[in-house]
């Protein structure tokens, strides 16, 4: 696999047609199946490179940054009440919106017992808080799906609040650009978070375009069952559970 870097120009981002409509073609060519966004997550042991699913499933393609529209980004926890074997074990609770749980113990995730610091090692949280982005690189149709453990939050909540709100944007108005950080914790342990930064903002008529797109994938961005194994994976950065 050769990993290779993105070169971006600030130039026109190429969308696709606002005029196809998702839901009927969804409908229609999924009548009966479930639909599955192509997943990225962060690499394990400060890894510096994305895999990213392609024709042959046998070869990723290896690259060091993304970059594209955030189409629609919101959070998603999953619980285990005992301690993860290394198996693919069903959460005993997850929440696919990052409020309400479903499973036990179920409920609002905000006044969640398990939710809080110092339910789980380490001071850390016995929930898993994730955090899921999509992403519409361009000359795609479908946006990919990153998963965000916890030690990336606080670089998406960062970026979010001070490179977006506070400058008057939305996430889809602005082409964005992730890679990633070797980081180490007080441990000694390596990992990986991710780093975002805005390439350039969309002209009026492309954030609008954006938008619209933004609407109409929402409706299947926020009904996305994940797999297990792509809530958890252990020992993915060493700080699944911890504070930071």
């Amino acid at each position: 696999m050769t990993e290779k870097t993105t070169d971006v120009a600030v130039k026109e981002f190429q969308l696709p047609s606002t005029a196809l409509n998702l839901g009927e073609a969804m409908a229609e060519e999924m009548d009966g199946l479930e639909f599955r966004f192509d997943v990225v997550k962060i690499p394990s042991g400060g890894g510096l490179a994305f895999e990213i699913p392609g024709d042959d499933p046998d070869n990723p393609e290896m690259v060091k940054e993304l970059v594209g529209i955030i189409i629609d980004h919101h959070p998603a926890n999953a619980y285990w009440a005992d301690e993860f074997s290394g198996q693919n074990a069903t959460p005993d609770c997850m929440s696919n919106d990052g409020k309400i749980g479903i499973g036990n113990p179920g409920g609002n995730c905000a006044n969640c017992q398990m939710n809080q610091w110092g339910s789980g090692r380490n001071g850390g949280r016995a929930c898993k808080n994730t955090r899921r982005v999509y992403l519409l690189r361009e000359g795609d149709i479908m946006p990919i799906l990153l998963i965000l453990p916890p030690s990336s939050l606080k670089n998406i909540a960062d970026y979010l609040a001070k490179r977006i709100i506070a400058k008057g944007r939305r996430s889809y108005s602005v082409v964005t650009k992730v890679t990633l950080r070797k980081k180490q914790n007080k441990d000694g342990i390596t990992y990986s978070e991710a780093v975002f930064s805005v390439v350039r903002d969309l002209t009026p008529e492309e954030a609008e375009k954006a938008k619209k797109l933004s609407e109409q994938f929402k409706p299947l961005t926020r009904n996305v069952q994940l797999e297990d194994y792509e809530y958890y994976e252990p020992n993915a950065d060493g700080l699944d559970d911890q504070p930071f």
